[in-house]
This record gives C-alpha cells, sequence and structure tokens, in this order.
C-alpha cells in the first residue's frame, strides 16, 4: 500500500480516526494529572485542502466536507463538536482550506500541563510539522522511526496518556511491525491508552492484528480492555482505492463504547460513497 497522506487527509478514514481521537481524549482530561500523547507516525500536522495532492485525491470533498454539512442529533451532536471545532479553527469562518493532522488535533486539546511527542521521519513532513510546532514549550517533534520511538517513549514521566499509532502501511510486513511494536510498548505501559489505525483490505490480515492486540491485552494483570471498529464508506474492491479502515482502542474510556454507538450511525450517510456507509464495533477475541 503506497501512502502519502496529503492525498487522504480529511478521508472518511481521517474523520473516524481523528472523532476517536478527540473522545478519548476528552476523556483524559477529566482528570487533573498531567497526561501525554505520543504520536508515532505523526505525518506533517497540517495538510492544505487546495494544493495539488489534495485536489488530485479529493478524498476530504467525500470525509471532511460532508460531515461538516451534515445534521446531527441532540445526542450526538455535544459528542461531534469538539472534533468539528478544532478542524473549524484551522480555516477561515465558513470555509474548509485546511485540515489538521492527529499532532494538530492532539495539540489543541492539551491542558498546560499536557505533553506531546511526535514522531516523524520523512524530511519533508517532518520539516512541515516543525513549521507549524515552532516555539511550542508543549509539543515536542522527534525524528525517530515510530517503530524505534514506540518502546523507547514507554512509559512517559506523566504515567497518563495516550499513544497513536497510524503509520504508512507502505511494506508488506507492517501489520506484523505494528503486532509485534504494540506488544512490546504494552508489555512496558499496561496502563496507557492505545489507538491504533489499519487499513482493511485483506480480512486475514486484520483478524490477525485484532487477534494479537486483544491477546496481548488480555495478558496484562488486570486484563486491559480492548474495542474494535471497522468503518466502510463503500465495498473494498480489489486493486481499488481503501475504501474500509479501522481502529483498534486498547485501555478505552468506559463511555466510548456508548459513544460511538450514538456518533457512528450518524456518519454512514455524509461518508457513504454511493450509498450509506456501514459499520462494526466489537471486542475483539485473543
Amino acid at each position: 500500500m503506497n501512502y502519502r497522506h496529503a492525498f487522504h487527509a480529511g478521508g472518511f478514514a481521517d474523520v473516524i480516526k481523528h472523532i476517536v481521537l478527540v473522545r478519548m481524549l476528552t476523556y483524559l482530561q477529566e482528570k487533573p494529572a498531567a497526561f501525554r500523547v505520543i504520536d508515532t507516525h505523526a505525518g506533517a500536522g497540517r495538510y492544505d485542502l487546495t494544493g495539488d495532492e489534495a485536489r488530485r485525491g479529493g478524498e476530504w470533498l467525500s470525509g471532511i466536507a460532508r460531515v461538516m454539512q451534515a445534521r446531527f442529533s441532540e445526542n450526538a451532536l455535544p459528542l461531534v463538536t469538539p472534533y468539528l471545532d478544532i478542524v473549524r479553527a484551522f480555516n477561515p469562518p465558513g470555509e474548509l482550506k485546511a485540515y489538521p493532522g492527529s499532532p494538530m488535533i492532539a495539540r489543541a486539546l492539551l491542558r498546560p500541563q499536557d505533553r506531546l511527542t511526535a514522531c516523524e521521519i520523512e524530511p519533508g513532513a517532518r520539516k512541515q510539522l516543525i513549521e507549524t510546532l515552532r516555539r511550542d514549550a508543549q509539543a515536542r517533534v522527534v525524528d525517530l522511526d515510530g517503530w524505534m520511538a514506540l518502546p523507547a517513549f514507554v512509559p512517559p514521566n506523566e504515567r497518563r496518556g495516550l499513544v497513536l499509532i497510524d503509520s504508512s502501511f507502505e511494506h508488506k510486513d507492517e501489520f506484523e511491525k505494528l503486532a509485534d511494536g504494540f506488544t512490546e510498548a504494552f508489555a512496558k505501559w499496561p496502563t496507557g491508552s492505545y489507538l491504533i489505525w489499519y487499513p482493511v483490505k485483506s480480512r486475514r490480515a486484520t483478524d490477525t492484528l485484532a487477534r494479537l492486540v486483544a491477546g496481548a491485552a488480555a495478558a496484562s494483570k488486570p486484563a486491559a480492555k480492548c474495542l474494535r471498529l471497522e468503518f466502510s464508506a463503500a465495498p473494498q474492491a480489489a486493486g481499488g482505492p481503501l475504501t474500509s479502515s479501522g481502529l483498534l482502542m486498547v485501555n478505552p474510556p468506559w463511555t466510548l463504547a456508548g459513544e460511538l454507538k450514538t456518533i457512528l450511525p450518524e456518519l454512514e450517510k455524509p461518508l457513504g460513497q454511493g450509498g450509506a456507509g456501514r459499520f462494526r464495533l466489537e471486542t475483539p477475541k485473543p
């Protein structure tokens, strides 16, 4: 899978991933103790939706653009508003010209006592991220491969926080790296929260990943909880563009499953391509 995020920024997968990220970080804010966000594959931080890559990909038009115009119920609206407000803060009033990546979404939710560690080795993306976070005392951009950073930076000094693992899946062994990297990091920090993104193209690969992650979580004492969410904007065609993606959430907030059951049905129509999308939310088995 050849993946340059500027082509996909603001697409359905970003919308789902970032809504979940915001819900998890909002829950961490409820306690006064500091937390840290570790973004292992951070990307550029901000994406120009008027640029050549975003225009060629065009995924934001059937993603964030539709969600910004959608009408939500009185139950779902308070849950998606914090995410939508962050996106609006990167744009002129009433316009959609830019989309924030995960490090900037996380940064928007940090309190004065919280910190962000963002890892990125691609020179162009790292340069953009450094420019975006320049002179920010709460955020640090690290020139380190995410798979090396994953076990190296846990547990953080704060002892509370979230690890976002959102790799590019440019290599055939990425699913194996993900399972091994999570297992190693989780053994060092079993009380942290983890949010893992993956593309859904091979059912065998995704089921194996979910089983391995759930197994590592279940082996901890006490056993950690794990949620699996997959969202399909359209049926996945062989050799076609990505239309389905997944998230694994380890040590999620106890409120998250209920919140997602409220939010996700209202995203099926705006994010569906040629018809309504569909989701599944479950507790994976080891």
